[in-house]
């Protein structure tokens, strides 16, 4: 078979069968009586063996060593096939997730390109103070689209870059709630506490309900943030979340200067005093606890709170009493 006719079966130009002769590649098995190459069915094989190892990844120079080395084995090479195809992919992944973001912020010319190409690089860069710089001045120069700073702040360890970073999630408009709640998902714990600590910095009803939808979260660290944002907010959903803080002692100051905002409505303020007289009537609630529990009835107005520390104030942990009695005096100098 001439050279044109191979080329029309096989797909390849004649142009690269005469490349892939000059490297040794294929070698037309004979001539015609005018000179021309011609092929034989077992040449045509090896230009189809090529072109297969080609669509993998290999060069030529690899090709010819797999097809003519008896020695040469798979193995080796297709491994470092793989690692350099999720290398590959993993670079166009990235500038496909840059581009991304680049549209999202709708530039209106090239500077506007510039300036958000500039900030994302600022924002992975390995300056702590250049990526705390992005993170300020990406509220007030070309917005800085709100999945870079989702990621940016989920991934920070430097406090001070951290908090810049919440603050420019706050100022970012929509968006930034529902992808910080996927990161409270992380199996990474330090991830779901930056991701909850965003959450509670940011205003509106949405990050509200994503805070709400925390309190069930496995993770005790997140449903704590979570009920201390959400009891300054007004929110009584938090409240046996903030009285488990009291009991087991985590945060307790935080959880009961929370309940006292929530105390505030009269109707809240009896639930949160029932409910705090309950714990401490629970045969398993520890001494420190029931002492916890005793303070936090200091700042919850109405009757179900005094006279829960009328009585608590003769009770038989002596700290106990002693407590709710000066809490009691408190109450009457007011």
């Amino acid at each position: 078979m001439l050279i044109g006719e191979v080329a029309r079966r096989s797909g390849v130009s004649a142009r690269m069968l005469r490349h892939y002769e000059s490297l040794g590649l294929v070698r037309p098995s004979g001539r015609t009586g005018s000179g021309y190459r011609e092929y034989s069915s077992e040449d045509i094989q090896r230009i189809f063996h090529i072109e297969s190892l080609r669509s993998l990844g290999l060069s030529l120079r690899e090709i010819g060593r797999a097809l003519d080395d008896p020695g040469f084995t798979p193995t080796a090479l297709v491994g470092d096939l793989i690692r350099q195809t999720r290398e590959r992919i993993a670079a166009e992944t990235e500038l496909l997730t840059r581009l991304h973001r680049i549209d999202a912020a709708e530039p209106a010319g090239w500077e506007d390109v510039l300036q958000v190409v500039a900030l994302l690089q600022a924002l992975g860069s390995k300056s702590a103070d250049a990526r705390q710089r992005a993170a300020l001045s990406s509220v007030d120069e070309v917005p800085v689209p709100v999945e870079a700073l989702v990621e940016a702040a989920l991934s920070e360890t430097e406090p001070n870059v951290a908090g810049a970073l919440r603050w420019a999630l706050a100022r970012s408009g929509d968006g930034g709630p529902a992808l910080l709640a996927e990161g409270l998902g992380s199996p990474v714990a330090a991830v779901r506490e930056r991701a909850v600590q965003s959450l509670a910095e940011m205003p509106g009803g949405e990050a509200t309900a994503r805070l709400r939808d925390a309190l069930a979260n496995p993770d005790v660290v997140v449903r704590g943030y979570a009920a201390l944002a959400l009891g300054t907010r007004g929110v009584a959903d938090a409240v046996p979340t903030l009285i488990d803080m009291i009991v087991e002692g985590r945060n307790d100051t935080d959880a009961a200067d929370a309940l006292s905002v929530l105390a505030s409505d009269t109707a809240t303020a009896d639930q949160i005093a029932t409910r705090l007289v309950d714990r401490l009537a629970h045969d398993t609630t520890e001494a420190p606890a029931r002492g916890r529990l005793t303070q936090a009835l200091a700042d919850i107005p109405g009757t179900t709170a005094s006279r829960a520390l009328v009585e608590l104030s003769h009770d038989e942990d002596r700290a106990v009493a002693l407590t709710a009695a000066y809490l009691l005096q408190l109450r009457d100098a007011r």
